[in-house]
């Protein structure tokens, strides 16, 4: 693994120590994630795939299994809002019911949000929910 995902993997562990935090944690990371993709790609795809594209190049920087784990995660997040018809409102319901589990799987984990630190580890939360596959 990169040295630098395996450091920031190591960081954002930190303040997800707490076994129902993490139970939350891998649940809620891939909504938001979804919900952000079908959000994206429901209100303007052409726009959807400039910022998967520039966010492809921070995972890039991160090796190619985390840019593999984005491009899935993508991938999947599309299919998912499109068997399943998402529409926006749904899809912000999914995002801010999800940031709320998050932020009660804080506080039960007595720590604050790693992106309180570093808005990059918004990036990061995709990735250490799965980073047994990197």
């Amino acid at each position: 693994m990169n040295t630098a995902l395996a450091d920031w993997l190591e960081r954002y562990a930190v303040s997800h120590q707490n076994p129902t935090n993490k139970r939350i944690h891998h649940i809620c990371v891939p909504l938001i994630f979804m919900s952000i993709v079908g959000m994206l790609y429901n209100f303007h795809e052409q726009a959807a795939n400039v910022l998967v594209v520039i966010f492809a190049v921070f995972y890039m920087r991160l090796g190619t299994k985390a840019l593999l784990v984005y491009v899935a995660l993508v991938m999947i997040s599309l299919l998912v809002c499109q068997l399943l018809a998402l529409s926006n409102p749904i899809l912000l319901l999914i995002f801010i019911l999800a940031w709320a589990g998050q932020f009660i799987g804080h506080k039960i984990e007595g720590a604050k949000p790693s992106f309180f630190e570093d808005l990059q580890f918004l990036l990061i939360g995709p990735l250490w929910v799965f980073s047994r596959l990197l």
